[in-house]
């Protein structure tokens, strides 16, 4: 298995746009990720939510829904040819990449976006480009989030994922542990990881991370969440492939959630090559940590026509 891309980087990813969750109970979901994990709500509806930890309109959607899952991956593009390059390398390869019209890109305040489905999932993947920039900054109100860093899936076949993501649209690999775990960069993005993908008996949610400015908020998030008894999961402790601190939660809904710090950075050019871990409990925490049961053990991925 090849861990560089084949297409010579066609298109060039800014970073990971967006998460959008369905809840069985919205208003649960809405307090949770405002006021315990600190996102903003920007707009809120019968039917859903935004909510942001950046400067732009939204980080992570949540949508009313009879059953938890995981409905759209999102990621921003640098350019407008860019986005063009991933429509034709879409087509290509049998995708069916939709255009979005005018006023869908307006209604989530884009320029431009495309639709089309994972293949190995069946997943809505959105790639757009021009997000609006607010001028009003986002602001923590405890916890100093940076962004939304990353998202990491469980998937049926692996290498079929591999093929798609890596092979097929430039992800970069950064470590990987054979036949379990890759992680990926959505290259030139200089984070270790913006897409992780573990092999599993059912393609499901893992975590949705949460990227902060100090160690000093993965400790604070750590006594907040007990103080509202959410369950942790995981940590504190550190992993070894992106040397990241981290802390796993659950939220309202059984997904699990991640604040990190010290995530390694990739050179866009000169990248150390893609390490091979050993298969061992040590690559997930190196203080020698282990998981509660349900770390990582998420919604459902919900296919893009249901």
């Amino acid at each position: 298995m090849t861990t560089q891309s084949n297409t010579a980087h066609p298109m060039r990813f800014s970073r990971l746009g967006y998460c959008r969750l369905r809840c069985p109970d919205l208003g649960a979901s809405i307090r949770f990720y405002r006021d315990l994990v600190g996102l903003e709500l920007m707009k809120e509806t019968a039917d859903g939510a935004w909510l942001r930890c950046s400067d732009k309109p939204y980080d992570m959607v949540l949508e009313r829904g009879d059953a938890p899952g995981l409905s759209a991956v999102g990621f921003e593009l640098e350019s407008e040819s860019d986005l063009e390059a991933a429509f034709a390398r879409l087509a290509e390869l049998g995708c069916d990449p939709q255009w979005a019209d005018d006023a869908t890109n307006a209604a989530q305040q884009v320029k431009r976006s495309v639709r089309f489905s994972d293949p190995v999932s069946a997943m809505e993947i959105d790639f757009y480009w021009g997000p609006e920039t607010l001028s009003e900054p986002y602001v923590p109100p405890h916890t100093k989030i940076v962004r939304m860093g990353h998202v990491v899936l469980n998937v049926t076949d692996l290498d079929a994922a591999h093929r798609f993501w890596v092979e097929d649209l430039g992800f970069a690999v950064s470590d990987r542990v054979e036949g379990v775990a890759e992680w990926l960069r959505a290259w030139p993005n200089p984070l270790h990881h913006t897409l992780a993908l573990l092999q599993h008996d059912a393609n499901t949610l893992h975590h949705i991370n949460f990227m902060v400015s100090d160690i000093d908020d993965v400790g604070g998030a750590m006594n907040r969440m007990k103080g509202a008894d959410v369950p942790i999961v995981f940590g504190p402790g550190r992993h070894l492939p992106s040397t990241s601190i981290f802390l796993y939660f659950l939220d309202p809904d059984g997904n699990t959630a991640e604040f990190s710090f010290g995530m390694e950075l990739f050179d866009e050019e000169g990248a150390r090559e893609a390490r091979e871990l050993e298969h061992k409990a040590e690559v997930m925490d190196i203080w020698g940590g282990r998981p509660d049961p349900r770390f990582g053990k998420g919604s459902a991925i919900v296919a893009a026509s249901a």
